[in-house]
């Protein structure tokens, strides 16, 4: 009888190990990474399984994938044939604390024929032992959500006392240790001379200008800090919004906004969230509020505060022709007739300037009269709409080129990080190089952020809407007529002053309006609930006349 083969043995798998702390502090304190290597070491000379590479993520989140060593395991795995065929952790929150990107990263690697195996919380592969890891996935990450709250509430309450919680503290401040706490340091924010004198320089030039030349706008600003090497705390240009930020940041003040913002999305969070936390001031409070009340001013938006519930219909927005100041209401026999009239003349007489006056029902009716009947005609309505949606399809091939950059950019990253990876294959990279993992970091971030950026800009593109219809401008006509006619005086009179930003009164008997036309559009459009592709368009130009004559009118 022929003998049986004996079956060879079942080769050993080549095992990656993962080691992850959660702070730079743990990662500083050489207490984790060192005990999870050790235990995981031992873990695969029990078993006699040969570890293929190590993978250290010192101060890294387990609750998101942005992580160096996290990805480039990630790849490494993913690579035909993998290098390994076992991801050993010392326990499955140390890979993920998000259940769903567990299983997925999991699935992905599994189509590669490579496990995730825990040395603390072993399961098996089948249904059962699947069933209970993701339970165990749940509970880190619902231990891990409370964990984050019980910090926050604590971060919360240190703000409150007024010690820094960490981070990059604003321009002007440095960090510095206040008192100790048992094994703790806590700090406090300090101002920094260099620092400070720049945001004095921007708050005086919102002010006062250089050499007195008048308060200047934020844009001027940031010309004048750029063209006079002014450069931000890194050694980089001046932006619009770096300085809006900092003449509108409150912590200037000594009254600095903790947890104002939710740290994933962004986005504002309501008031009682917030913590006021007490810092030395750079600029006082009345330079401050001076600051604030020139840019309200500058506002193309704001409206005097005595006009926002006056029942003058073009009160704020009415201006002579003559002198450009506004016009006032002034009354007549008892207060029966009603007069738009020049307040440079009311105030100063003939010599400051020769005045118009004209009766406010007329000009009120002349007004409502051309917007209803010659602006929203739905024929000009459409001419009007030709040059918008030429500009949107301008900005759609503006957005287009700029996705196309941003996407450039990203592949230019990831071939730089690919000649990186071939030069450390080949050996001219010394692995042993401090600078390489930073290098590498560096390229992923740049690559991650291209990509991301690109996908929100096409996204914004996507959600542009079609070309407005005959129908859709018919109907919005019809609706916004009947708006005008409606003689409850608010809704119309915010309704007219949105549409008409300014009235300009040119003689007793002619009239010239101005306005912005997709500002025009744009309020009549979110008034009568009509959507339209042109509204995404931002505008500022003030006059929307198509002809110089379109709009001037007799007032009777």
């Amino acid at each position: 009888m022929a003998k049986r083969k004996t079956p060879p043995p079942p080769a050993l798998p080549h095992v990656a190990l993962y080691l992850r702390v959660s702070t730079g502090r743990q990662a500083e304190s050489d207490l984790s990474i060192p005990d999870q290597g050790r235990q995981l070491r031992a873990y695969c000379e029990a078993k006699n399984w040969p570890v293929a590479e190590e993978f250290i993520e010192p101060g890294n989140t387990a609750t998101d994938d942005r992580r160096p060593a996290f990805q480039q395991m990630i790849d490494a795995a993913m690579a035909k044939p993998p290098p390994f065929h076992v991801i050993l952790v010392h326990s499955f929150s140390r890979f993920f604390r998000d259940q769903f990107l567990f299983e997925f990263y999991a699935r992905k690697l599994a189509k590669n024929g490579v496990r995730i195996i825990s040395i603390t919380q072993e399961v098996g592969d089948d249904p059962m032992g699947v069933m209970v890891r993701q339970m165990m996935n749940l509970f880190d990450e619902y231990q891990s959500k409370e964990n984050a709250k019980h910090t926050l509430r604590a971060m919360k309450e240190n703000a409150r006392q007024g010690f820094w919680n960490g981070a990059l503290p604003p321009l002007g401040y440095r960090v510095v240790a206040a008192e100790q706490r048992g094994e703790r340091i806590k700090k406090k924010l300090e101002i920094d001379p260099i620092g400070a004198e720049t945001v004095r320089t921007i708050f005086r030039l919102a002010l006062q200008g250089h050499d007195g030349s008048g308060p200047m706008g934020v844009k001027s600003i940031t010309n004048h800090l750029n063209d006079n090497r002014i450069t931000t705390r890194g050694g980089g240009r001046w932006g619009v919004g770096t300085v809006h930020h900092t003449l509108t940041r409150t912590t200037y003040i000594g009254e600095h906004v903790f947890n104002s913002r939710h740290w994933a999305s962004q986005e504002q969070k309501d008031d009682d969230e917030r913590v006021i936390m007490s810092v030395p001031p750079l600029v006082d409070r009345e330079t401050f509020d001076a600051v604030q009340r020139a840019m309200s001013l500058r506002n193309p938006r704001a409206m005097a505060p005595r006009f926002v519930t006056s029942s003058v219909l073009l009160g704020g927005i009415c201006f002579c022709g003559l002198c450009g100041k506004a016009m006032t209401l002034r009354t007549g026999k008892g207060g029966v007739y009603r007069y738009y009239t020049c307040c440079t003349k009311a105030r100063q007489g003939a010599t400051g300037c020769e005045g118009l006056s004209v009766r406010m029902d007329l000009l009120d009716a002349s007004v409502i009269d051309h917007l209803e009947n010659r602006l929203l005609d739905p024929k000009r309505l459409a001419t009007m709409m030709d040059n918008i949606l030429d500009r949107r399809s301008e900005w759609i091939e503006r957005r287009h080129r700029h996705v196309a950059d941003l996407r450039k950019r990203a592949t230019e990253a990831d071939q730089r990080l690919q000649r990186l990876y071939l030069s450390i294959e080949q050996g001219i990279v010394d692995l042993t190089d401090r600078s390489l993992k930073q290098r590498v970091a560096e390229l992923k971030a740049q690559r991650d952020a291209a990509e991301g950026d690109a996908q929100r800009a096409a996204a914004a593109i996507d959600k542009i809407t079609p070309a407005l219809t005959p129908d859709l401008l018919r109907r919005f006509s019809e609706a916004t007529r009947q708006m005008f006619r409606d003689n409850e005086g608010a809704y119309r009179r915010d309704l007219i002053r949105a549409v008409a930003q300014k009235v300009e009164l040119l003689s007793p008997f002619e009239a010239r309006i101005c306005g912005s036309k997709v500002e025009l559009l744009r309020t009549l459009a979110s008034n009568n609930g009509v959507e339209s592709a042109a509204l995404a368009v931002p505008g500022f130009v003030r006059e929307w006349r198509a002809l110089l004559d379109s709009n001037q009118r007799p007032l009777a």
